[in-house]
């Protein structure tokens, strides 16, 4: 998509690969919004089928783009694209409405359909079911992953030899026969209805606290605390420990009514309602480790620039596109995902008893330390790039650089299981620490830090840009990377990403030691009924 914006609307390396980051922050973005509708109004099978018609009829709109001269700035044959037409304002509306609406489309989509899909095969009955559930996770982002390794490869060969009409109007085509699919099975799907909602809870339990902030908590005392009737008994914990004062009882006849529910929804709040938003703020810390790495994992528009310059070619006939190259991320993150569920996890169950693989949270730091090793790689393999076409005396950037592209194969490798082990290991913790009814904000919450995480890489771009290029300097972000110097960039991402490992070990130091206050106080914060 970055050739696109640079090659057919005429724009700047920085404002495409800004434009590109603040998309991918907002469809991540409205992953919350598309969570907090399902859950609270319209159920997850809507929101999913809302959503993708919105994608569909956006994929439809960036289609017409290719085909209608009048939506984007004439052509340009100029290397320097400052001496380009720029598009119109209504041109970039027309594109911005239709990133806008692919962006919908996914923020409904992306939250609602791994938990769809776990609606249709959870059984707490079932002994199997923690395996069946966790081996459901592991291969839905392996389906993702093979889906993003056709569009990758056969997807943007079709764009680089048949054109942008043929790239784009293939996917729109798919896309319409995949919304019709699902909308066809409507009958045979287990559909779960929406709950009340979670937001509402999460203020009433802020105003509730605010308003009894200068009570006394009770000590051991479990009939204080109000017990919704329609959810099973839940036990408080000593973390957050103000907010406990959002469920306690003042007054039984004026705060609780015959039929056992709250009188002021706004000064009682349920145990429940405390415990969900209690469990939202506690992996805060360990989802913001996250956002480093998707970070990282954003920097495939300077990638694909890097290979347009260098020799792709495997066979003498036969050269990959610059858009491929993620592909090699992909086919990683999938094998390692087969290879863990089909042969260590059962090695680990046979040997141990356990059902289960790696602990979540050692998931997790394995991608962050695998996600620095591959911003220095980066920097190091950029470095001998530029060394190279330097001493070639290229100033353009044109695929003349005596280098094969291969060698950014192993950097992608390491991005690709830098993101298996981080993105599940951080969905599985999250399905683990937070109340099934806000299982559709796992993949939110997860999707939001993508949001953070393409917000600051656009702001980074930007500061890099500018601080680099003050008094009239080259950037290192400059359009022409031979000029450039994104090695320097990507060793300013391995230095941040080792920053957030430190980051990581502290908030785990911290974890293990609520864990153990947890166990030794559960007796004293216990909600069972006396």
């Amino acid at each position: 998509m970055v050739i696109y914006l640079m090659k057919v609307y005429n724009l700047e390396i920085v404002t495409a690969t800004s434009l590109l980051s603040l998309w991918s922050a907002l469809s991540h973005g409205l992953a919350l919004l598309g969570a907090f509708v399902s859950d609270s109004f319209l159920g997850r099978f809507t929101v999913v089928a809302i959503g993708s018609i919105s994608s569909l009829f956006g994929m439809t709109i960036l289609w017409l783009t290719t085909m209608v001269p009048q939506l984007r700035p004439s052509r340009c044959d100029h290397f320097e694209i400052n001496e380009c037409d720029r598009p119109t304002p209504a041109q970039l509306l027309v594109l911005l409405f239709s990133f806008g609406t692919i962006a919908l489309g996914a923020g409904f989509v992306r939250p609602c359909s791994i938990a769809f899909g776990a609606d249709q095969l959870d059984n707490k009955e079932n002994p199997n079911n923690k395996r069946i559930m966790e081996s459901y996770f592991n291969w839905y982002y392996a389906t993702i992953g093979m889906s993003t390794i056709v569009a990758t490869t056969l997807i943007v060969y079709i764009q680089d030899a048949f054109g942008w009409r043929i790239g784009f109007g293939i996917p729109a085509i798919l896309m319409f026969f995949s919304v019709s699919a699902f909308l066809l099975g409507s009958s045979m799907y287990i559909k779960v209805g929406a709950i009340e909602s979670l937001f509402t809870g999460f203020f009433q339990v802020l105003v509730a606290a605010v308003r009894k902030r200068n009570i006394d908590l009770p000590v051991n005392r479990a009939n204080y605390y109000h017990q919704s009737p329609e959810s099973e008994s839940q036990a408080l914990t000593s973390s957050f420990r103000c907010l406990n004062k959002a469920c306690m009882i003042e007054d039984p006849e004026r705060d609780i009514n015959p039929d056992g529910f709250a009188s002021n929804p706004w000064r009682l709040c349920s145990v429940e309602q405390v415990v969900s938003l209690k469990s939202l703020l506690r992996v805060v810390p360990m989802w913001s480790s996250n956002i480093m790495v998707q970070l990282s994992l954003n920097q495939f528009s300077f990638a694909t620039l890097q290979t347009k310059t260098m020799d792709r070619h495997i066979f003498s006939d036969f050269e990959i596109p610059a858009g491929s190259f993620s592909v090699f991320m992909v086919i990683t993150l999938v094998m390692w995902i087969a290879f863990y569920d089909r042969v260590l996890m059962p090695i680990k169950a046979r040997y141990t008893g356990q059902p289960g693989g790696l602990s979540p949270v050692f998931h997790m730091g394995i991608g962050l330390v695998l996600s620095a090793a591959a911003m220095v790689l980066s920097a190091i393999t950029e470095g001998i790039r530029r060394g190279i076409a330097i001493d070639q005396k290229d100033p353009q950037d044109s695929p003349n650089i005596n280098m094969s592209a291969m060698w950014f194969v192993p950097q992608y490798v390491l991005l690709g299981l830098a993101d298996a082990f981080n993105a599940i290991g951080l969905v599985e913790f999250l399905y683990s620490e937070l109340p099934k009814s806000m299982s559709s904000f796992v993949v939110a919450i997860f999707t939001l830090g993508m949001s953070v995480a393409g917000f600051f890489g656009s702001v980074l771009v930007n500061v890099v840009d500018s601080v680099t290029s003050y008094g009239g300097g080259v950037s290192w972000l400059s359009s022409n990377i031979n000029n450039g110097h994104l090695d320097y960039y990507y060793w300013l991402l391995a230095f941040l990403n080792v920053v957030n490992f430190l980051y990581f070990v502290l908030i785990i130091c911290r974890y293990n030691r609520h864990e153990k206050e947890v166990k030794e106080k559960q007796c004293e914060y216990s909600t069972q009924r006396a």
